[in-house]
């Protein structure tokens, strides 16, 4: 941009004189007579809107890839958000307290608007920048062709017009950033609200392509829910670290803990870490097909931690498929204890967790009593005399089948109710 006045005087040799103060009268008039060629000037560009409006997004068109973008998308629309700008800024120069509202809510929209349509902050400060250097060059082109000896007089409202110029940029700055933040808060809360939705199973079958959009998903991929729970304060970064890297996943932070989306081939187990820190729990469900099924999952999920010792660590729910039916309906699950373990309660506390204490060592050691002896340090003999009385107590049989598996479920139930 030229300016406006360029001296031509000659260079002096020697220190330059102090140049003599205006008095207070001198100053009024040049100012008056300032704004009086200002205020012509700003009047023939009004006059010449259009024109200046085309100047300006030819230009913007040439230097500014996102406008020749908006350009091509809505032509119109551009060219009427230009001139409505040029149009309230002229206006502000004409009558500064009237029309300062009125170009200040303008530029807040415009930049509002463009924020919500993703267009770069830099090249809507750029588009305005050149707004106000074509408005400038303007008033200095007009004034030069209607009176050129008026020309020296527009350096006097040169920085009210450039001020002018920065405020509205950092209006429009301030609106673009305001929205991208709301925009930004509105994505990530939509984004929380569908994958709350599957987790819950509360999804409806419409939301379901968006939900997979969202969470970058596929609605038809196979699925399995991981749960992360203790180890300090829930939040994702932290859940993250149960997983190996790598494993493609998306977190939910719940009230009590983490739930991970993961999607997985056939047939394959998410990469869980088998350590986890210490007191960091982890459940992992059976898998599901689809996003339309990531609430069973869940579900699974979250049976799986209640399986998960206090201390911490993994739980696949695959492997504990029995357990999880216990653990699945607390009421039977009590019941059960209660028949298969209940004739116990009659004996002295220490008397009945000898024989449970013995029952589950020989059940972990797969029936044989000679290494169930050795993990309880005592005689094989000791081991089949506790088993031979447990059946004596409750009428059960070690030997019969039926009689095994609710026994071995009665210990499990056990094993939970009791934490």
């Amino acid at each position: 941009m030229q300016h406006a006045v360029r001296p031509r005087t000659l260079p002096r040799h020697g220190p330059t004189p102090a140049p003599r103060p205006r008095t207070p009268g001198m100053r009024s008039l040049i100012d008056a007579d300032a704004l009086r060629v200002l205020h012509r000037a700003a009047r023939v560009l009004l006059d010449d809107l259009p024109q200046l409006t085309d100047r300006l997004l030819a230009v913007l068109r040439e230097q500014e890839p996102a406008y020749r973008t908006a350009l091509e998308g809505d032509a119109t629309a551009t060219w009427q958000e230009a001139h409505r700008s040029l149009r309230h800024s002229i206006a502000s120069l004409l009558d500064p307290r009237g029309a300062r509202d009125a170009a200040r809510r303008c530029s807040w929209r415009i930049g509002a608007t463009r924020a919500e349509q993703g267009m770069p902050l830099d090249a809507l400060l750029h588009a305005f920048r050149l707004g106000g250097s074509l408005v400038w060059q303007g008033l200095v082109d007009e004034t030069s062709r209607a009176a050129p000896e008026d020309v020296r007089l527009l350096v006097h409202v040169a920085s009210d017009v450039w001020n002018f110029v920065d405020e509205h940029c950092t209006l429009v700055a301030d609106a673009y950033r305001q929205t991208e933040r709301r925009l930004a808060w509105r994505r990530e809360n939509r984004v929380r609200l569908l994958a709350g939705a599957l987790l819950d199973g509360t999804s409806r079958i419409a939301d379901l392509p968006e939900a997979a959009q969202a969470l970058d998903l596929p609605e038809h991929g196979r699925y399995v829910v991981v749960v992360a729970a203790g180890g300090g304060p829930t939040g994702c970064p932290g859940a993250q670290a149960v997983l190996a890297p790598g494993v493609r996943v998306h977190w939910h932070t719940g009230a009590d803990a983490d739930y991970g989306i993961v999607r997985v081939e056939d047939g394959e187990e998410p990469i869980v870490r088998e350590e986890q820190p210490p007191g960091t729990r982890v459940g992992v469900s059976g898998a599901v097909d689809g996003l339309a099924a990531v609430g069973d999952a869940r579900r699974l999920a979250d049976t799986a931690l209640t399986l998960c010792p206090e201390s911490g660590g993994t739980v696949r729910l695959t492997e504990h498929l029995p357990a999880a039916l216990v653990a699945s309906s607390p009421g039977l699950a009590a019941a059960l204890a209660d028949r298969l373990l209940g004739p116990l309660a009659h004996l002295e506390p220490a008397d009945a967790e000898v024989l449970l204490d013995t029952l589950a060592t020989w059940l972990a050691c797969d029936g044989s009593a000679q290494r169930a002896s050795r993990r309880l340090y005592c005689h094989r003999n000791t081991v089949l005399n506790r088993l031979r009385r447990y059946e004596q107590l409750t009428g059960r049989s070690l030997s019969r089948p039926s009689d095994l598996v609710e026994v071995t479920l009665a210990l499990t139930a056990r094993s939970l109710l009791h934490r």
